[in-house]
């Protein structure tokens, strides 16, 4: 039986012949988990299919879109998805159904899961909740965001603040946010690079190797399940750094700076996956028929902007007093 889930109304159901990645996908998205298919008609299928993709049974299309991971042909209302010769995604883009063929693991798994981002990312849109590319915490019921670039450390700095019992998690990538500012959780897996992972049971942790990016470790929902908050109230947004400091430090940030990081973490998106590969098969009009979209973003940025305290983390190398120091003022403040 197909496992079923709803996140925020974007119903979707998972099957196939591959039991791995199949699990995976199912604890990644487990907070979100119906006990039964619903009722109610599905966003999407989402399923797996291992065996060798048969490229001599495909018509002779012309390429539509290109990406580092894969190239892109549009056959009627078909979006088929070339991972390189490594397998062959099938979008129906009237269905919302999505298929991947590949005898790769990796790419079952990762094919599945940048294409349930994209499709959410879009029918969260429509529902007024909007990503922010950012590790997402709350303590004692109030929301903490800090925004990072991709790489910066948001999930090394989420694994050390979740060692203090207080803490609870809302999403270690993508909190979502309302147009009234309030932060929803958005919970899937954690991901860490090697040798940030050393204090993570064995049995909750696996190595997938990404398409464009190497190996990674992704730490089980299970891990942290207990420590997931469903939402909260927006209180500190801190706009994060790296630097090569012993000790990082924490000061004022202001609204422009803030709003400055909203506008490329949220409004536009850079650091969130869009899934190119899906957005431009769209009609031109339906892509210029999104400035309704972009508009809600910046009004949802604003609210939480203007409901909380605005801050500049710079992280310094002492990856627990990064995490120590953040506390500490929150809980001061």
């Amino acid at each position: 039986m197909a496992s079923a889930f709803n996140v925020y109304g974007y119903r979707f159901t998972l099957d196939g012949d591959a039991p791995e990645p199949l699990a995976a996908l199912a604890s990644d998205f487990e907070f979100f988990a119906e006990p039964s298919p619903p009722n109610a008609a599905l966003s999407a299928k989402i399923s797996i299919r291992h065996s060798a993709p048969n490229y001599a049974a495909l018509p002779p299309l012309r390429a539509s879109v290109y990406t580092p991971r894969n190239i892109s042909y549009k056959d009627g209302a078909t979006t088929l998805v070339d991972y390189h010769g490594r397998g062959l995604g099938q979008h129906h883009r009237g269905t919302g159904d999505f298929a991947i063929t590949t005898l790769d693991p990796d790419l079952q798994y990762e094919a599945c899961y940048l294409f349930l981002l994209s499709q959410l990312g879009e029918a969260l849109d429509r529902r007024g909740l909007h990503r922010v590319h950012a590790l997402g915490i709350s303590l004692r019921g109030r929301a903490v965001l800090v925004l990072l670039p991709m790489g910066g450390g948001k999930s090394t700095l989420g694994a050390e603040l979740l060692a203090d019992p207080e803490v609870r998690l809302l999403s270690d990538d993508s909190p979502l946010i309302d147009r009234e500012g309030n932060i929803h959780s958005f919970p899937t897996r954690i991901g860490l690079l090697p040798g940030a992972d050393t204090q993570i049971p064995p049995e909750f942790r696996r190595t997938i190797n990404r398409m464009n990016f190497g190996p990674k470790t992704l730490v089980d929902y299970r891990y942290f399940a207990p420590r997931v908050d469903a939402g909260a109230k927006p209180a500190f947004v801190c706009l994060g750094s790296r630097t090569l400091a012993e000790k990082g430090s924490l000061v004022r940030a202001s609204r422009t700076a803030t709003l400055r990081r909203f506008t490329s973490d949220c409004v536009v998106g850079m650091g969130l996956f869009q899934g190119l590969e899906f957005f431009f098969q769209k009609s031109t009009r339906e892509i210029l028929g999104r400035a309704p979209v972009v508009w809600s973003r910046l009004r949802a940025s604003c609210a939480v902007i203007r409901r909380s305290q605005l801050l500049e983390l710079q992280l310094g190398r002492d990856r627990s007093g990064n995490a120590r120091l953040l506390l500490d003022y929150i809980r001061s403040h």
